[in-house]
């Protein structure tokens, strides 16, 4: 059915906030937001530290971050946001083509990833699109993602024998992060201050032989039962898997 037109003047704007470290990148972004009359940049950070703070105040529907940050990344702001706000639509945006950063942002809760070479025409679409409930991480994305976290889990195979290391807390850490959940559910979940929970996970990486929280989730997935699977929409829950721990 046709929308009327006076319904649409109406509705409000879909309400957006901007992440990025390039002041001349949340600029132009923002001016080409702000003229389409369905979209409103409600506002921006140019640090990891600044968007962790603004957007739980602001409370956009939409957020675009920035996947390389000066002081962290945006997949870990995807996560930590979408961890207190499962609402958040997340659209991570970056200058690099890097199927490591996909798998983190789809694993992450990530609703779509596009590179800063878009069209300004298309990244108002992709927006839209997000905002409307629907996915920009395609089947052939997510059967990357997919191979990946295979190709993940024969490699980790041999480190799977740290886990007779791994103390009772710690195996109980380890499968819920391959439940994917967040540092922060993780603790509500077993009591446990989120700095525990963080340093409770650096130490089973450690043990593990280890870098990323995604490996640590494969290891889980094998050896525990607890199997993380890709976000492919917006309502899906939010999943870990990024670089940071």
């Amino acid at each position: 059915m046709t929308e009327n037109p006076a319904d649409a003047r109406t509705k409000a704007p879909v309400s957006v906030f901007l992440l990025d470290d390039h002041e001349v990148v949340r600029r132009g972004v923002h001016d080409l937001l702000d003229a389409e009359p369905d979209l409103t940049v409600v506002g921006e950070a140019n640090t990891a530290e600044q968007a962790l703070v603004r957007v739980p105040a602001l409370r956009p529907q939409v957020a675009i971050l920035d996947v390389r940050l000066p002081d962290g990344d945006g997949v870990s702001v995807c996560r930590e946001l979408r961890s207190r706000m499962p609402d958040l639509v997340c659209l991570m945006l970056t200058s690099f083509d890097d199927e490591e950063a996909l798998l983190d942002a789809i694993m992450a809760g990530a609703a779509g990833y596009v590179l800063k070479q878009i069209t300004g025409t298309d990244l108002v679409n992709a927006v839209r699109t997000v905002a409307s409930g629907q996915s920009l991480l395609d089947a052939g994305a997510t059967a990357r993602v997919m191979a990946r976290l295979r190709g993940e889990t024969e490699r980790a195979e041999p480190r799977a024998d740290g886990l007779s290391g791994l103390s009772e807390r710690e195996r109980e850490i380890l499968a819920l992060v391959g439940e994917g959940l967040t540092n922060r559910e993780i603790g509500k979940r077993l009591y446990l201050a989120e700095k525990t929970v963080k340093n409770n996970i650096s130490r089973l990486l450690a043990k593990l032989g280890v870098e990323r929280r995604v490996q640590a989730a494969v290891i889980a997935a094998q050896s525990l039962g607890a199997a993380p699977e890709p976000r492919t929409g917006p309502a899906a829950p939010p999943r870990d898997g990024g670089p940071r721990h």
